[in-house]
């Protein structure tokens, strides 16, 4: 199986993915070099479908892949990464998180229900992306990355985007923060987040302060999946 390694350097984090004759997959514009005898592959002209879901999810149209023995450096960045590694179950990413992955993951897309996306301010169609079989998948973060183990009737609430992925058997959901409705105009929260059921969440409590500098300089929401690449 390919191996991706992490690793820290002058402020900034960065992935290599090892190579032994097997395959990897990456977000576009992720490389930036690579030593070996990998072949690189790119479809010249993807489906009408899976370009209109790239479209919708925010994620790029091609996600090209590597195929041979050698070791392939990807870009680096102020947030970080997580491996995640996946043993036949299937995970939803927020927009943004998918950064690579083993040939042997299956990539897709998730379709929210049309309440949840209304609610969210995504509009009508909510696309995140699928990861689902047997092999790691690399996510880019903006800190530090904690995973939560769900029971059923305990969920778990957030206001903002702190949670990254979940397993596909947790449900989410928003809603006002108190059961009383002009609760909401006084409590000081916006809409929250609600994740329930059985299964894990990775979440990301606070970013790197690096990271923070740089978005709050950039006039960017430090709650956003890292995209602050160097």
């Amino acid at each position: 199986m390919a191996e991706f390694r992490i690793f820290e350097l002058e402020g900034t984090r960065y992935v290599e993915a090892h190579l032994n004759h097997e395959m990897v997959r990456l977000e576009s514009g992720a490389l930036s070099y690579l030593h070996g005898d990998i072949a690189i592959h790119s479809q010249l002209i993807p489906s009408m479908g899976g370009m209109i879901q790239s479209m919708l999810a925010d994620q790029s149209i091609y996600r090209p892949t590597y195929t041979g023995t050698g070791v392939i450096t990807l870009e680096s960045s102020l947030g970080g990464f997580h491996v995640l590694p996946l043993n036949g179950e299937s995970w939803i990413l927020e927009r943004g998180t998918y950064w690579a992955s083993e040939g042997s993951v299956e990539v897709g897309y998730y379709r929210e229900k049309l309440k949840t996306a209304l609610w969210s301010g995504e509009g009508p169609i909510y696309l995140q992306t699928r990861v689902r079989g047997e092999g790691k998948v690399v996510l880019t973060t903006r800190g530090p990355v904690e995973e939560i183990t769900l029971k059923s009737g305990t969920p778990v609430v957030t206001e903002g985007s702190y949670v990254i992925a979940r397993t596909g058997d947790v449900a989410f959901s928003i809603r006002r923060p108190t059961k009383n409705f002009f609760g909401r105009f006084t409590s000081g929260e916006g809409l929250v987040r609600v994740y329930e059921g059985s299964g894990k969440l990775l979440l990301n409590p606070a970013p790197y302060w690096r990271y923070r500098v740089f978005a709050e300089r950039a006039g960017l929401s430090s709650d956003e999946p890292s995209k602050t690449t160097c």
